[in-house]
């Protein structure tokens, strides 16, 4: 077959191919398109996940009628004015995006310019440019994209359901939004069950309150603050603490010069700076900036512009670790807040309002009706459940068995003070005979019963009061309480002592009687040689063994008898994967943090009341320690209003 130019057509709809991937793809690019012209309010209406309609609005500088006739030709752009790619200021650059959604759907853009009397409209269907003809409009841009892919019908094969398609564009959305708080959202249509609005932020904390809007409260609630600096580049933003964290990696947040992505890079740089906090099948939620030279960054990689490549790749890494590490050690014990209110939602039964009787079942305890009397002495009233209500359901403490009654004089008198005077007089004496067999109690009341320190009280963890069932510990702050998981905390303590004498004394190595040789491909074992100093201070001590092998002649004493062959074969695909030979120190910190498990308190030893401040203060010394070796939480705070709101108090 005869080598032939292909048509303008088709070759718009196989750029289209790259570039538009599903409607989501087309909102980003025409919000980014938005964004470069200075535009303050956005606005995004879709329909049918935006298979039959997307349109974006904008109030930025718009174009002129000149302008417009070329910005749908291909690699017509307003973004590069020197032809260097690589000093890329803007998120779009490439001149690709509207030819291409031309090309596969019917698009109609409307603009004004500030310099001209009225707008000006074009429409492009299916690859067919019609001429440019004047539009009533206002300053700014219109771009009104309908029935996506109708020109390579076979695409519409790959979309997925309406309800997928709306959840990635809001996603999409939601992702810009992030790196841009001064400007204002809105995301409508006919496909939402309820418009998305994320208002334009303002002052010195515009970006996390729009963090606030898009993550949630809780997060913000639960975030450190990161900012570092190194040879040029900058890393600002936000961490989630290791003890709130998420089943998948969804809500981690990246933007290079302001641009979101997904890189490989960050993505490993950010794994290692929380694998000592948190566990595996566990993801951070972080909001990360980084700024630097664009002649540093390469943004020219993908077509969708997701990826990006570094030109010192080492010091991105070395930076974001280094820096959310320090802020790791800098939030010292400080766990998440979200512990605290899931164990009293967790201790209201079924969500109802102790002070309301206000539950799921929607319906209001003071407005039931009352039960005939039963026959309980002294005229004691004995409630019923209100007909059709399930037996298992919450019920209002007002209607309990157990409420107090209304005496005469409007006070309230207990059923023990109606129906045995001398047995409430007497402080339950004889009450106590029916549960003689369980007088053993599960709690160590011996810190109870000394004194309040108040100088012990006034401390983040509190003072110790009492151990409950030999494994968890109570103590009392100045407003509320703290219940400390001893065995978790204690593991975590042992485990940064391991790491600080492994750290102080060096990694003790063991020499082989018969050096281990590896076979590996050749690319394997020049990454690997390339690396050997840094094995070293690991313990691994390897060398060259002719053309496609290794020989290992030392390995760490710590891992014991370990597969050696195993190890150097994860180690070589690490530093192919992520350029890190993360494996072996990862192998490390498993087994000590194996050995901190086994040597930390166990539970079920029951510790005296000075044991127990001593562990709480050493909590309060130690980074890290708000979480155990597998990102469990070593502790949580109850606040006293709370407790008071669960019982109805507030």
């Amino acid at each position: 077959m005869a080598v032939r130019q292909l048509s303008e057509t088709v070759i718009n709809r196989i750029a289209a191919g790259e570039v538009i991937e599903r409607p989501a793809s087309v909102v980003k690019e025409l919000v980014e398109n938005a964004l470069d012209a200075g535009a303050s309010r956005i606005e995004v209406v879709t329909a049918a996940g935006g298979k039959t309609l997307m349109r974006v609005s904008d109030d930025g500088a718009g174009m002129t009628a000149a302008d417009l006739a070329l910005a749908v030709e291909r690699h017509c752009t307003s973004k590069l004015a020197e032809n260097d790619l690589m000093d890329i200021r803007t998120l779009g650059f490439r001149g690709e995006a509207l030819p291409s959604i031309g090309a596969v759907a019917r698009l109609t853009i409307a603009t004004r310019n500030a310099a001209e009397p009225h707008g000006w409209e074009i429409t492009v269907d299916g690859g067919e440019k019609g001429d440019v003809t004047p539009s009533a409009l206002n300053r700014g841009t219109r771009v009104e994209v309908r029935d996506l892919f109708f020109a390579t019908p076979a695409r519409l094969k790959f979309l997925k359901t309406d309800r997928a398609e709306t959840a990635a564009i809001t996603e999409v959305v939601k992702r810009i939004a992030l790196a841009h708080p001064h400007v204002r959202f809105s995301l409508a249509g006919p496909d939402r069950r309820q418009p998305l609005d994320l208002p334009a932020a303002t002052g010195p904390d515009a970006r996390l309150a729009r963090i606030g809007q898009v993550i949630g409260a809780d997060f913000v609630d639960n975030a450190m603050a990161i900012d570092a600096e190194r040879e040029g580049v900058r890393l600002t933003g936000f961490a989630g603490l290791p003890t709130y964290h998420r089943a998948n990696a969804l809500q981690q947040f990246f933007f290079v010069n302001g641009r979101p992505v997904r890189d490989k890079l960050l993505l490993g740089a950010l794994r290692g700076a929380y694998a000592d906090v948190l566990a595996r099948d566990r993801h951070p939620i972080v909001v990360l900036d980084l700024d630097l030279d664009p002649h540093q960054v390469d943004v020219n990689v993908h077509p969708a512009k997701a990826d990006v490549r570094f030109r010192d790749s080492q010091l991105v890494r070395g930076l974001m670790v280094g820096a959310i590490k320090r802020a790791l050690v800098e939030a010292g014990h400080r766990a998440s807040s979200t512990g605290a209110r899931e164990a009293l939602d967790f201790a209201r039964p079924n969500g109802v309002d102790p002070r309301t009787g206000a539950g799921q079942g929607g319906w209001q305890g003071g407005n039931a009706p009352a039960a005939p009397a039963g026959s309980w002495p002294g005229g004691y009233t004995a409630a019923r459940p209100v007909s059709g209500r399930p037996s298992g359901d919450a019920q209002d403490w007002r209607l309990s068995a157990f409420r107090p009654l209304q005496d005469q004089d409007g006070s309230s008198v207990g059923i023990l003070e109606r129906a045995a005077p001398d047995m409430a007089a007497s402080g339950f004496a004889e009450a106590q005979a029916p549960f003689a067999g369980f007088d053993a109690t599960s709690a160590d009341t011996r810190a109870d019963a000394a004194p309040v320190d108040l100088g012990l009280q006034a401390r983040p963890l509190g003072a110790a009061r009492a151990q409950l069932h030999a494994n968890y510990i109570v103590a009392q702050t100045e407003d509320g309480l703290v219940i400390v998981d001893q065995h978790a905390a204690h593991e975590r303590l042992v485990y940064e002592r391991l790491k600080e004498a492994l750290a102080a004394k060096g990694v003790a190595s063991q020499m082989l009687l018969i050096p281990e040789v590896v076979e590996l491909a050749q690319e394997d074992v020049e990454r690997l040689l390339d690396r050997a100093d840094e094995l070293a201070e690991c313990g691994l001590v390897l060398e060259g063994f002719g053309p496609g092998a290794v020989a290992v002649r030392e390995t760490p004493a710590l891992l014991g008898d370990t597969d050696i062959r195993g190890l150097v074969r994860d180690i070589a695909d690490d530093i192919a994967d992520m350029s890190e030979a993360t494996r072996l120190r990862e192998r490390l910190d498993h087994v000590a943090a194996t050995m901190a498990c086994h040597g930390s308190v166990r539970s079920g030893r029951r510790l005296r009341p000075e044991e127990m401040n001593a562990l709480l203060r050493e909590m309060e010394a130690t980074p890290l320690s708000g979480q155990c070796n597998h990102g469990r939480p070593t502790w949580i705070e109850l606040k006293l209003a709370d407790i008071e709101k669960l019982f109805g108090r507030r």
